[in-house]
């Protein structure tokens, strides 16, 4: 294994961990901003009511795509760790 094959590796690990967390970050951002516009409409100032539709949010997204990532992760682990080690 050289140096090059390491790099290689890496790079495809985070670039397959921001395609990964990308819909629960765009789903947070979209939830933040729709609760801040409303917040700011209303005049309404609580901490919570931002906290808890965002974790709603975050958790509904990650459940829809949970089996994406895992689908994405076996395969980069069959792909690219397993070929290092044959």
């Amino acid at each position: 294994m050289t140096e090059a094959d390491i790099l290689q590796l890496l790079r495809e690990a985070l670039r397959i961990g921001m395609v990964m967390v990308a819909p629960i970050l765009v789903s947070a951002l979209m939830a933040g901003l729709i609760i801040g516009l409303v917040q700011a409409l209303t005049s309404i100032q609580e901490l919570t009511l931002t906290f808890v539709p965002k974790l709603v949010v975050i958790v509904l997204i990650f459940w829809m795509t949970a089996g994406f990532m895992v689908t994405m992760l076996v395969g980069f682990f069959e792909r690219e760790v397993l070929a290092l080690f044959s």
